[in-house]
């Protein structure tokens, strides 16, 4: 469950121009480690095993800033739990999500963006943006299924 990471220039500052800090440095340390999302728990958790002192709501926080600003990847779990990862792209694109193990993978839509600007435009609506996660079985989930 992960996919690679940016370097920690890009996200320390934050997306906003926000002062660098130790915690928001730390939690985008972690992030570029990781391939896979992560719950803000876990990044919390991960942080707090390796000696960062760094609370919970501040990793909500750092985290909700770099989503905010493009720089990481956020989608919500069948469960509806937030989960984090950093963006692999810095174009808009969307994911298919394993709803067994959760890999993901960045795809693109060309489609989705058409049909999404002509229903836009339809209703007299500008400045767009939308998300879209596409769960189901990836490859190996579903071949371990019909092995069982």
């Amino acid at each position: 469950m992960t996919e690679p990471a940016s370097t920690v220039e890009k996200s320390t500052a934050g997306p906003r121009g926000l002062r660098a800090t130790r915690q928001r440095a730390a939690v985008s340390a972690l992030l570029d480690r990781l391939d896979d999302f992560r719950s803000a728990q876990e990044i919390h958790e991960e942080l707090r095993r390796v000696g960062e002192g760094i609370g919970l709501t501040t990793v909500y926080r750092t985290l909700q800033t770099l989503a905010d600003g493009g720089e990481v990847d956020m989608l919500r779990t069948g469960s509806g739990e937030a989960v984090y990862r950093r963006c692999d792209t810095a174009h808009h694109h969307h994911h298919l999500v394993c709803r067994r193990c959760g890999a993901a993978e960045e795809i693109e839509g060309q489609a989705v963006e058409a049909w999404a600007q002509k229903v836009a435009d339809e209703h007299g609506f500008v400045e767009l943006s939308h998300t879209i996660e596409i769960f189901g079985l990836c490859r190996r989930c579903a071949a371990e299924r019909d092995v069982s």
